[in-house]
């Protein structure tokens, strides 16, 4: 049975989401698509603009046929914990097909890159080294260690080293290190990524990136929508917006700001990714900045970028320490996150289910049964519990932002099934 895997974040769904999708669909002709999504709080380190159900919504209308949610303890990590978490879920629900979208669309390139990085030879690891010590940041430090490495060990022309660097070939290559690392079946394909940068603020009509289309919801220009989102997309983005409001790490400036200066030195150790010296500059930084744009550029430096410092911010608030992340990376995803379905996803979730080593969880209340839970040959309770509490408290925080949400509103949520 042919099953395509998706990594997504959908934030929103746009023209080169759509586009994605429909090709990924050609290349493989699937009988099911399945797509792993970050859930409230996504892999830049800030809170979705719109909560992870509107977002199950437009992958649904736009015909994915399931949608399972991506566990915080991933969803805000690097590229290679957010890209682990996703290819152990997806080759856990028999995904054997995934298509990931990337610039340069070179898989042989990136697939030689990726092997590198799993063996690890020698003068690949001492050139790491050597440009980590120079102060740069990690993704730049492996783009010149792997060019270094290349330059003495390719035959013939080394390909531009360049393209490893860009966000989704980053991705993208770590999605093939995870294949490698968990022995997953999983065949990989890559489509070459059209329109604007990932990162690019600048509307350029109909594929432009999501970050200029969050910007442009925010200054609410909401007309242009229908260059750059499919009409449902639109539809959907618009009536949550109305509704519920958008949400940004701006929305959270005075609950951030107020957690920044009200942990010591000390505390900072014990969360993941705090390296010696960060503790002192975000103390430093708390202490003499009042809103959380003015704290990031207080922090950055040519080593830890905005986004690497967001994410720590989020591991503070989520409290994801060193244990937690080191757990999820040693045992994997402890459950499977159900968000959405159309009938043909409602019936491959039925057809798979008594093979599972890991519940399907449907509702937050059945993550309470535990001796339920720890029945199943993929669970570590403590490690299970770890995930699941923080997937729970980021969805209560993130309805501190909503319009009109209640502290159980998501207890209140149900599976999202698209008749017809």
């Amino acid at each position: 049975m042919s099953v395509l895997g998706l990594i997504v974040e959908y934030n929103p769904f746009h023209n080169g989401h759509l586009y994605h999708l429909q090709k990924a669909k050609e290349l493989i002709n699937p009988e099911v698509t399945v797509a792993v999504m970050s859930g409230d709080f996504v892999q830049r380190g800030e809170p979705a603009i719109i909560d992870k159900y509107a977002r199950t919504e437009m992958a649904l209308n736009a015909g994915i046929d399931l949608v399972v949610q991506l566990p915080l303890v991933y969803s805000v990590q690097d590229a290679g914990g957010f890209a682990l978490g996703s290819i152990w879920i997806l080759s856990l629900l028999g995904v054997n097909e995934v298509v990931f979208g990337s610039e340069s669309d070179n898989l042989q390139f990136l697939e030689n890159l990726a092997r590198i990085v799993v063996e690890e030879p020698e003068l690949y690891l001492n050139r790491l080294k050597v440009h980590l010590k120079s102060g740069v940041s990690f993704p730049n430090a492996r783009k010149y260690a792997l060019r270094d490495y290349l330059t003495m060990n390719w035959d013939g022309e080394v390909p531009n080293i360049e393209e490893a660097g860009s966000s989704n070939n980053i991705l993208g290559l770590e999605y093939l290190v995870a294949i490698k690392r968990l022995g997953s079946k999983i065949r990989a394909h890559s489509i070459k990524r059209l329109g604007a940068d990932y990162n690019d603020p600048e509307f350029k009509g109909n594929f432009s990136s999501a970050t200029a289309i969050r910007e442009m919801v925010l200054r609410g220009e909401a007309e242009r929508l229908k260059e750059t989102v499919p009409d449902f997309s639109k539809e959907i983005l618009l009536r949550e917006i109305k509704n519920r409001g958008a949400v940004t790490l701006q929305s959270m400036d005075k609950l951030l700001m107020g957690l920044l200066r009200t942990t010591s030195r000390d505390e900072y150790a014990q969360y993941y990714g705090f390296v010696e010296g960060l503790d002192r500059r975000f103390e430093k930084c708390a202490e003499n900045t009042g809103e959380i744009q003015a704290f990031l550029e207080c922090v950055k430096t040519k080593r830890f970028t905005f986004t690497r410092i967001k994410r720590l911010v989020m591991n503070l608030l989520f409290k994801l320490t060193h244990e937690v992340v080191k757990n999820s990376w040693d045992y994997g995803p402890q459950y499977i996150r159900v968000l959405g379905f159309n009938e043909k996803g409602r019936a491959y979730l039925a057809s798979i289910k008594k093979k599972l080593s890991l519940p399907l969880i449907t509702a937050p209340t059945q993550g309470k049964n535990l001796s339920r839970i720890a029945s199943y040959e993929g669970v570590t309770v403590d490690v299970f519990k770890g995930q699941f509490q923080r997937d729970l408290r980021s969805a209560a925080v993130y309805s501190l932002f909503q319009k009109g949400s209640l502290p159980d509103f998501e207890y209140k949520r149900h599976v999202i099934y698209k008749r017809g």
